[in-house]
C-alpha cells in the first residue's frame, strides 16, 4: 500500500512548468490550496537531499502565492484563466478560479507548507515579494473576517443542497464578533452551520505563529511579526472563550462550530483540520485534557458523523452522507494516537478497506468497502504515506 500511495502525488498529479508547479487533486482537474499542500507534505522531509522534490515544492509554493494574491477567498483554481469550474456561482468569480468557497484552512495550509519547507531545507528563496504579498493578503482577510459585517464576500450557488451555498443572500448565518475569524465553508467544502469553525481557528493560530517566525527570521519585519502575534492572541482568546462547551457525558470538549451567540455545533468531520486532528495541526498536545475529552466524543456515537459497520468504523462527513467512513479520518486517528494498540487497529482497518486497489479513497461503506467514492484521491494517499513514515521510520517523521 505504501508503495502505491507514497508516489501517487508525484506520479499522477504534478505538472511542472518553467516558473512553478501545478497540482491537481486527483480525479478533479483543479488545484485546491489545501489539498495541494497536504499532497506534498510527506515529501518535505526528503527535500533537502533531492533537487527534484525541491523544485516541485518550491514551484507549488510559488503558484499558491500567485493564487492567493489573485483572490484569498477562493479555494480552488484552474491551471490557467480558462473559465472552467463553477463560473455560474453568485460570487466574484474569475476565469482563473475554479471555485470560490471561502475556507480559513485554505490559507493556513500554504503557510504550513512554506514554513515546513524552509525549516527542512533552509531555502529562503521562496519568501520573495509575491509570497510576502500573499501573506499580507491572508492577514488582511483574517482581520476583516473578525467582523463579518465588514466583509465583501458573498457566495450563492443556485438549485443545490443547502451545504453547497450560504444563507442570507450569501452572507452565511449570523455571528457575533469574538476575536475569531469567520469561515464560510469547512475543509470538506461544505457550508459552515456556524461561522467560527473551531479546528480552522486552531490551525490559524498555529499558522500565525509560523508566519511570525518567518517575519522575524527571514523578513526582519518587526511590524509584520507583531501583527501575526496580535492576531494569533485574539483568535486563540476567542477559541478559549467560546469554543469549549460542557458535555453531559464527556465534560469539557471543543465544539466543532460556534457563532459567538451561545450556539454550538457538536460534531466532527473527517476532513482536516478536524477536532480529531488537533495535535496533528500543532494546536495542543495529544494528552491535553480537553482534547482527550473531545477525542472520546468524536470517536463515539455521540458524534453524529461517526459510523460503525461490520468491517470498519470511523468518522465520516456530511459531504458524502450518512453511513460512510473516510480513510482520512482513520489515518488521522492513528496519527494522533498515543496507544500502540489503537494505531495497529487503524492500520488493520486501512488494510481491510482499500478494496483491492492498495490506494486510499474518499469515503467507503464500512459494511462493504468495495463501495467507495473517489478512486483517485491524492490527499488521502499522501496522508497514509505520512502515517507509515511516522510509524515505521520515526527518524524520518514529518515535523
Amino acid at each position: 500500500m505504501f508503495g502505491r500511495c507514497f508516489p501517487n502525488t508525484l506520479e499522477t498529479t504534478v505538472f511542472l512548468t518553467q516558473e512553478d508547479c501545478y497540482l491537481i487533486t486527483g480525479d478533479i482537474d483543479a488545484m485546491w490550496l489545501r489539498d495541494s499542500s497536504a499532497q506534498v507534505h510527506p515529501y518535505v522531509q526528503f527535500a533537502a537531499e533531492d533537487e527534484t522534490l525541491r523544485r516541485v515544492i518550491r514551484g507549488l509554493i510559488r503558484r499558491q502565492a500567485r493564487y492567493i494574491n489573485e483572490d484569498p477567498y477562493a479555494n480552488a483554481f484552474n491551471f490557467e484563466p480558462n473559465g472552467r469550474g463553477h463560473q455560474s456561482d453568485l460570487t466574484r468569480m474569475s476565469p482563473l478560479i475554479w471555485e470560490r468557497k471561502y475556507e480559513v484552512d485554505s490559507l493556513c495550509y500554504p503557510i504550513r507548507l512554506a514554513y515546513s519547507y524552509w525549516r527542512a531545507t533552509h531555502d529562503t528563496s521562496i519568501f520573495d515579494e509575491q509570497w510576502r504579498s500573499a501573506a499580507a493578503r491572508i492577514l488582511d482577510t483574517w482581520r476583516v473576517e473578525q467582523d463579518h459585517t465588514r466583509s465583501p464576500y458573498r457566495f450563492q450557488r443556485l438549485n443545490v443542497r443547502e451545504t453547497d451555498t450560504l444563507p442570507r443572500d450569501g452572507m452565511g448565518a449570523p455571528v457575533a464578533p469574538t476575536g475569531m475569524t469567520w469561515s464560510g465553508f469547512r475543509p470538506s467544502d461544505d457550508a459552515c452551520t456556524y461561522g467560527y469553525l473551531i479546528p480552522s481557528q486552531m490551525f490559524a493560530v498555529v499558522a500565525l505563529a509560523q508566519l511570525e517566525e518567518i517575519a522575524h527570521s527571514v523578513y526582519r519585519d518587526v511590524l509584520l511579526a507583531a501583527e501575526c502575534q496580535n492576531l494569533q492572541f485574539e483568535i486563540d482568546r476567542g477559541i478559549q472563550a467560546h469554543g469549549i462547551v460542557e458535555h453531559p457525558e464527556f465534560g469539557e470538549i471543543f465544539a466543532y462550530e460556534v457563532d459567538g451567540m451561545d450556539h454550538a455545533n457538536l460534531m466532527d468531520d473527517a476532513n482536516v483540520p478536524s477536532l480529531l486532528s488537533i495535535p496533528y495541526i500543532g494546536y495542543a498536545q495529544a494528552d491535553d485534557p480537553v482534547y482527550l475529552n473531545t477525542r472520546r466524543f468524536v470517536l463515539s456515537r455521540h458524534n453524529p458523523w461517526y459510523f460503525e459497520g461490520r468491517v470498519a468504523s470511523g468518522v465520516g462527513s456530511p459531504h458524502t452522507g450518512p453511513g460512510m467512513v473516510w480513510h482520512i479520518a482513520i489515518i488521522m486517528q492513528a496519527l494522533t494516537s498515543t496507544d500502540d494498540a489503537e494505531v495497529r487497529n487503524c492500520l488493520e482497518l486501512l488494510k481491510r478497506t482499500h478494496a483491492g486497489t492498495y490506494l486510499m479513497h474518499e469515503a467507503f461503506d464500512p459494511n462493504d468497502p468495495a463501495r467507495y467514492t473517489r478512486p483517485w484521491f491524492a490527499w488521502a494517499n499522501s496522508l497514509f504515506a505520512e502515517l507509515i513514515l511516522k510509524v515505521y521510520a520515526p527518524a524520518l517523521s514529518p515535523a
